[in-house]
């Protein structure tokens, strides 16, 4: 009779234990690149530049081929993404920087999807650059949801890879060796540590872990090591001359490269040996089953530092760059793995932009729903439920530099506005599904289809004082 009780507590033991791992919320770690084009991946055609690890997720996992940043530039597209609102909405809308060190603050009265998750019982990590609030300001990591934060929270310091110092927290980490004179320790190392670190040390409770490293974006500058040697005598080279370390070097500036070809080919696979580096410490950690991994970049591909997107076709044959509100500058790969969950080598057509993230969050977490936000989940979309799907009826994005941008994306048709800010804007009317490189402008031939996107422009965009776009709808 002992026996037989023993066996039924341990299969009700047993069956308790699997019900709550089965309802068990999962680890979210989030990857985003800096200024990484669309066509930078071999996944989305890359042909000169080896991204193995990350093309496994993609294989693995759900492509999307629809999916576009906040906008061009780095401060307003991190701000999208972390409010889930659109840079019509959004509190920050164009980089402007803050006196000695950092950017423009997150006001006290912003939510932050990290807040939710960090609300609902997450604990949270952000590793890499930050550019939304200095430390002691509303905007700082860890008043946006993030219990520990190291890297670049200025993305002004961040244009050199061998920074005077970085930010733990609170704390200034001074770097041995590093100097404007001199380098000595590699940021990008440096993060990728810690980086690991938080998951060994998290691996017992549900995590969000976010990286927003600042690979691939110029400085053009790394070891000379097994990553550079990949490409060191692989293509045809024309020096840069850039700002080099040394009495004359600026914060801001950027060094010069030998091989600049070989510097960029090796920083993206850098990266995209610590994307693998990430997921094999899931794995030590018998975290993967449980753990959704996305991976993207903050915009589209830079021509900075003496980096040439041309010769890699880092925009995968679309027309612009970062700054353009072309398809160059705003779309973005975007991948999503999710063991089990997710059904292997999907390409998906959702078309979804970075304010989606906050409600997607929300729901794989079943944290509180947010204040407001112009995004929708696409967990239906990552579940295969494709007919539960909502839609977009359209997506839009502002750009606040070289005389003010404005662009507007419904169905296939999209509307470009250029020199906003003179009150007499140039107008560019595209049909991605006829022309998705955006050569033939159409305006003049569809004055009906200008005027009713234009309507929505105007209701997209609520005016900042902030971020002022003078002269708009005059």
């Amino acid at each position: 009779m002992k026996k037989v009780l023993v066996i039924s507590f341990l299969l009700t033991f047993t069956g308790f234990v699997m019900a709550q791992k089965k309802d068990q919320r999962p680890n979210i770690v989030f990857i985003m690149a800096d200024d990484l084009g669309y066509g930078d991946l071999g996944a989305y055609g890359q042909q000169k530049i080896e991204t193995k690890h990350i093309d496994s997720l993609a294989n693995k996992g759900m492509k999307f081929v629809n999916f576009y940043a906040g906008t061009s530039v780095c401060a307003p597209s991190r701000s999208s993404l972390m409010t889930g609102q659109h840079t019509g909405h959004t509190y920050v809308r164009g980089n402007k920087e803050i006196e000695p060190e950092g950017q423009q603050p997150l006001t006290d009265s912003v939510q932050t999807f990290a807040m939710l998750l960090q609300q609902a019982g997450y604990t949270t990590g952000a590793f890499g650059k930050w550019g939304l609030g200095m430390v002691n300001t509303t905007g700082a990591p860890d008043q946006k949801g993030f219990d520990e934060f190291y890297g670049y929270n200025c993305q002004r310091q961040s244009h050199r890879y061998y920074p005077t110092h970085l930010w733990h927290n609170k704390e200034k980490i001074e770097l041995d060796g590093n100097s404007l004179m001199a380098k000595g320790q590699y940021a990008p190392a440096l993060i990728q540590d810690k980086t690991l670190h938080f998951i060994d040390t998290n691996k017992d409770k549900p995590f969000f872990l976010f990286v927003p490293t600042v690979l691939p974006h110029a400085e053009l500058s790394g070891p000379d090591d097994i990553y550079y040697q990949l490409y060191a005598d692989k293509f045809e080279e024309k020096p840069h001359k850039g700002n080099d370390y040394g009495p004359k070097a600026t914060i801001a500036g950027y060094a010069s490269a030998e091989k600049p070809h070989a510097m960029y080919a090796s920083m993206v696979s850098r990266m995209d040996a610590y994307v693998g580096q990430i997921v094999d410490r899931l794995r030590q950690n018998n975290l993967l089953e449980n753990t959704v991994i996305i991976f993207t970049s903050d915009k589209g591909s830079h021509n900075e530092g003496g980096a040439d997107p041309n010769f890699f076709n880092s925009s995968g044959g679309l027309r612009g760059n970062k700054r353009d509100l072309y398809e160059g500058g705003i779309k973005t790969p975007f991948i999503v793995y999710w063991q089990g969950k997710i059904a292997e080598g999907k390409t998906s057509n959702y078309l979804g932009a970075f304010w989606d993230i906050m409600p997607t969050m929300v729901e794989l977490t079943k944290a509180d729903k947010p204040h407001y936000t112009d995004g929708i989940s696409f967990v239906p979309t990552l579940l295969g439920k494709n007919k539960q799907q909502k839609q977009h009826q359209y997506l839009y994005w502002e750009f606040h530099e070289e005389g003010g941008r404005q662009a507007l994306r419904q169905g296939n048709w999209k509307l470009i506005l250029q020199k906003v800010k003179s009150g007499e804007p140039t107008i560019e009317l595209y049909n991605l599904k006829s022309d998705p490189k955006e050569h033939k402008n159409m305006a003049k031939d569809n004055p009906k289809k200008v005027k009713e996107l234009r309507q929505l422009i105007d209701e997209a965009h609520v005016e900042s004082e902030i971020f002022p776009f003078i002269g708009l709808n005059q």
